[in-house]
């Protein structure tokens, strides 16, 4: 048998944009760092027609992975758009990142698509960040398919992976293909639903599929893996159930129905195998986007609050429907400006039309419209329901603004994004780099939410935050490559937390006379811990107009603003409840500006007698390691304050698996050590888990470097 590709012509997909919303999928490829998904989105492009050579992660050529840092570190970075076309139907794909540093970028991603294909690799197995994708998946409602890579590499265990699967993402997956030998006896698949053997050869770069007998040895096992996909997919089609319990014959339709059903509703993943760097296996998954995961009008429909009515509206994926789009990504390109990424959710918008940024209540112009393919760019006129495109144009909008008509406004639900963790110090090297800092900071940080800028009140340092080592580094080597500023940088530091371990009351006036109008506010107030997560409460018990409704909000301003800089070493307080209960004012002198400055105070000096404590960030670890140097990567562990939670032996590659809890301060350098300590054999992955109790030692050696900070400046 031939592919689809070779059955037809390889298509210029340029040239035609304009698909009905059932003929479109749109598609996220995730997964853990390593895993293969970009190998996976090359062959997709290649075996579609959409590019003429295939281009390998490894050499950096990786048409998808298009940044000078992401070919040098073999690693994708930021989320990538492109589309195809597959059996008579347009693809949008994006390729998202692996590492935990850039995990926003999955998260922006999942929340404008409709399904997703989840790649493995089947030695390593379901890994600490394809637990964190899934969950982002989860969140969003997402539907997929799985596909576990690598069945060529040594240990490559496929129904291992599958069971992983139902151990640490709490899946129901299912089957559809299974290996034909592993490691280096992999040969092929079983497709259990046309009961066939597929088999690719090298000399064509896989691009014929072969089908072929079942293997004899294999029979046994490619009936029971069937028997116990039809059983799991029954409930999601009578005809097929029926004929499943009268023993009758069930035809490659009846099945293709179940799974498309069940996989839409989230209840179950089909599960496809193969080797994408040897080319097999690609176009069983190109088919299986197409009979499976869903277009767009098969998803629930995209709702929004109407500001003008308060009321929720529902948007429909149709052309006849007001226009109405989520802007997901904001990129800066070198050559035209700003990029804004959205998907269009219903109607049609055209090119140099004017649209509503229901989010900033602006109205904005789209001189532009793009088909994004990585960094390459096409013109298009029109873009329509279902499509992922980007504009030119549009300058006062942001990362969750959603964009409609000004006569059919709408705002969509935005997007949450983890807070950062890590900040390094960085200063200009010269005053001529001072501007330019500030607008390549501006820049990037309009492009990452997850990248924060801030100056320090007590040192006024430039702080800059981010998810990770390697995101603030990636960062940095931006800012000089892109933007051509020279900085000085700093260690990195340990964003802690401060938080409350008691209540507190306090009775506090702000009084002010300076010869004319003075300023009073007087407020009593409780402060108190609450559930960790939770941030901020503010209860407002004032009776009687003790203090007038219009002073409320400064006062919760004040109160927000003390916050932003703890008593203990200056680190931001959270997760803390503040209950206004009483207050006065004076009738002349009294102000907003007052009550927000005696919020401010009550609120420092609450926190002072509430026995304040410092939180530190924790970070969830995962070490996989060959037996030979699990001892010493045990025993460095230990010495960075780790929490060894479990081990697990994996007899087959002869590898553990450790994991453990360590404090960010520890994790510091941790890449560098452990590819020293194990000859550069191990590979970890970590992601932020939680805030936890400082210890004493280390609670007395922030606030000392605090303190010294602060007494160095007085000096100066």
């Amino acid at each position: 048998m031939q592919s689809n590709l070779a059955k037809s012509e390889r298509r210029n997909v340029a040239s035609g944009y304009h698909f009905s919303p059932e003929a479109t999928r749109n598609i996220g490829i995730m997964a853990h760092i390593d895993a293969g998904k970009t190998t996976v989105t090359e062959r997709v492009l290649y075996y579609t027609g959409r590019v003429h050579r295939v281009g390998e992660v490894h050499d950096g050529t990786a048409a998808m992975d298009w940044m000078e840092q992401e070919q040098e570190r073999g690693i994708t970075i930021t989320s990538a758009t492109t589309t195809c076309q597959w059996m008579d139907h347009r693809i949008n794909v994006i390729d998202t990142p692996g590492h935990i540093d850039f995990t926003a970028e999955v998260e922006r991603s999942l929340r404008v698509l409709d399904g997703a294909v989840a790649v493995f690799c089947a030695v390593g197995g379901v890994e600490p960040q394809s637990e964190t994708v899934w969950r982002q998946a989860d969140k969003y409602k997402v539907p997929r398919i799985a596909f576990i890579n690598k069945m060529d590499r040594t240990g490559a265990d496929f129904f291992r992976t599958v069971e992983m699967m139902i151990e640490r993402l709490g899946a129901q997956p299912i089957p559809i293909q299974i290996p034909i030998g592993s490691a280096e006896t992999f040969n092929g698949i079983v497709d259990l639903v046309k009961m066939k053997a597929l088999t690719w050869e090298d000399c064509d770069f896989g691009m014929e599929v072969h089908e072929v007998p079942i293997p004899d040895d294999m029979k046994d096992v490619v009936d029971d893996y069937r028997s116990r996909m039809l059983e799991l997919i029954a409930d999601w089609d009578d005809d097929l159930l029926v004929k499943y319990l009268e023993g009758e014959e069930i035809s490659e339709q009846n099945v293709n129905d179940g799974l498309r059903n069940a996989t839409i509703a989230g209840d179950i993943v089909p599960v496809l195998c193969g080797a994408a760097l040897k080319n097999k296996g690609i176009q069983p998954i190109l088919d299986s986007i197409v009979s499976y995961l869903p277009n767009p009008r098969e998803v629930s429909a995209i709702t929004g609050m109407n500001p003008q009515t308060d009321v929720m509206e529902e948007r429909l994926p149709d052309e006849n429907q007001p226009f109405s789009a989520l802007a997901f990504k904001i990129m800066t390109d070198q050559h035209v400006g700003k990029l804004t990424f959205f998907r269009v959710y219903s109607g049609v918008l055209a090119k140099g039309a004017k649209v509503y940024n229901s989010s900033t209540r602006k109205v904005e112009r789209v001189n532009r419209l793009l088909q994004m393919h990585a960094n390459r760019r096409e013109d298009r006129e029109v873009v329509y329901a279902g499509d992922i495109v980007a504009a030119i144009g549009m300058q006062d909008i942001t990362t969750g603004d959603t964009i409609c008509q000004m006569d059919a406004p709408i705002i969509l639900e935005s997007m949450d994004f983890p807070i950062p963790v890590i900040s390094i110090a960085v200063e200009p090297e010269t005053k001529s780099d001072v501007d330019k800092m500030n607008i390549a900071l501006a820049r990037l940080s309009e492009e990452d939410p997850t990248f924060k800028v801030h100056q320090d009140p007590e040192t006024n340092q430039m702080l800059l935050s981010g998810m990770g080592e390697l995101h603030l580094e990636i960062i940095m080597d931006r800012l000089s490559r892109e933007f051509k500023v020279s900085a000085n940088i700093g260690q990195p530091q340990v964003a802690y937390r401060e938080t409350l371990s008691r209540h507190s009351i306090v009775d506090k006036k702000y009084v002010r006379q300076t010869g004319g109008r003075g300023q009073y506010g007087h407020v009593c107030m409780e402060v108190y811990p609450i559930d960790k997560g939770v941030g901020f409460e503010f209860v407002n018990e004032i009776k009687g107009g003790a203090i007038p409704s219009e002073y409320i909000p400064a006062i919760r301003k004040g109160v927000e603003s003390a916050m932003g800089a703890g008593v203990l070493a200056g680190y931001p307080i959270v997760d803390v409840g503040v209950r206004l209960f009483d207050g006065s004012y004076h009738p002349v002198d009294s102000s907003e500006m007052a009550f927000s400055v005696a919020g401010s105070m009550a609120f420092k000096e609450a926190v002072r007698k509430a026995s304040p404590i410092l939180l530190e960030p924790i970070m969830k670890v995962e070490v996989i390691v060959p037996d030979d140097y699990l001892g010493k990567v045990m025993g460095d562990l230990n010495s960075r304050r780790s929490q060894i939670l479990d081990t697990e032996v994996r007899s087959k590659s002869h590898v553990q698996v450790i994991k453990a809890y360590v404090p960010l301060s520890g994790t510091f350098g941790y890449v560098k050590t452990l590819r020293s300590l194990t000859q550069g054999r191990s590979t970890h992955s970590m992601e932020f888990s939680h805030y936890s109790l400082v210890p004493q030692g280390i609670f007395e050696e922030v606030v000392s470097a605090k303190t010294s900070a602060e007494d160095n400046k007085s000096v100066i």
